[in-house]
C-alpha cells in the first residue's frame, strides 16, 4: 500500500514539473522584447490666435508702440498701485522689453513701431489656450513726462472665434516723474529730452488718471510743450478680435 502511494505521489510531481516547464517554454516563445511597443500621443495644444487694432485718437501725440501682455490672474499693473519698472519706463521712454518680460506673462508681444496722431495700427498675439485668460495693454504718450494708455485687464476666455471686443482707454499717469513738461525731462519729438529715470520724483507714487498738460500757451513758461498736444480723453481705441 505504501509503494503505491509513493507511487502516486511521485507521478503527481512528474505532472506538475512538465505542466510548469510547458508554460515557462510559452512564456520564452513570447518575449516581451518581440511585443511592439505601445505609443502614446500628446494632443496637439489648443492655441488662441487675437488680432489686436489700436488707433490713437489723439490730434497730436504720438504713442509708442503698443504692448500686450496674455496672463490669467495678476495684470501686469492696476489702476491706484505702484508701478512697475517695466511700466516706468514704457511711461517715462516707450521702452518696453522689460514690460513685456513680466513674470506672469503667458505670452507677449509688441506692435512694431509708434501710432501717430491718428493712425491706426495692428499687432497677433498668440497663446496657449487657459481656462481663465487676460488681456492687458500700454502705451506711452510721447511728449509727456510719464503719461501712458491702455487697458489693465480684458477677460477674453470665452471670446469665440470671429468676434471682437472694442474699448476706449483713456491717459493714466504712472505716477514715477513729476509732470514739469521741461525740454530735459520729456523725451518726445516736442523736446527730445531724457526718458527713462530710476528715480522717482513724483510723491504720487502710484498710476492715476492724468491731469492733462499745461503747455507753455496756458501759463507754464517753462514747459516745452505747445497747447497742440493738449489731449482729452478717450485717447486710444483697442479692438480685440480673436481669429483662431
Amino acid at each position: 500500500m505504501s509503494s503505491l502511494s509513493n507511487f502516486k505521489k511521485s507521478a503527481l510531481i512528474l505532472m506538475l514539473a512538465s505542466s510548469l516547464a510547458a508554460c515557462g517554454d510559452n512564456d520564452n516563445s513570447d518575449p516581451i522584447e518581440d511585443q511592439e511597443p505601445v505609443v502614446v500621443v500628446e494632443p496637439e495644444p489648443v492655441v488662441y490666435e487675437f488680432t489686436i487694432t489700436f488707433s490713437n485718437l489723439t490730434a497730436g501725440q504720438p504713442l509708442s508702440p503698443l504692448s500686450v501682455i496674455a496672463f490669467d490672474e495678476t495684470p501686469p499693473w492696476k489702476f491706484g498701485e505702484t508701478a512697475s519698472v517695466g511700466l516706468e519706463m514704457i511711461a517715462e521712454s516707450g521702452a518696453n522689453e522689460e514690460y513685456l518680460s513680466d513674470e506672469n506673462a503667458l505670452a507677449s508681444v509688441s506692435a512694431e513701431g509708434g501710432i501717430g496722431p491718428g493712425e491706426t495700427t495692428s499687432v497677433t498675439l498668440l497663446v496657449d489656450a487657459q481656462d481663465v485668460l487676460n488681456l492687458s495693454f500700454a502705451a506711452m504718450l510721447g511728449n509727456t513726462n510719464d503719461a501712458f494708455t491702455g487697458l489693465s485687464s480684458v477677460d477674453v476666455s470665452t471670446l469665440e472665434v470671429g468676434s471682437s471686443i472694442s474699448r476706449t482707454t483713456p491717459a493714466y499717469d504712472a505716477g514715477t516723474e513729476a509732470n514739469t513738461e521741461t525740454a530735459d525731462t520729456v523725451p518726445g519729438p516736442a523736446a527730445g529730452g531724457e526718458g527713462f529715470n530710476e528715480i522717482r520724483d513724483d510723491i504720487a507714487d502710484m498710476i492715476t488718471m492724468h491731469p492733462g498738460i499745461v503747455s507753455n500757451q496756458d501759463g507754464l513758461s517753462t514747459s516745452a510743450l505747445g497747447a497742440e498736444l493738449k489731449f482729452d480723453n478717450p485717447v486710444s481705441k483697442i479692438v480685440i478680435t480673436r481669429t483662431q
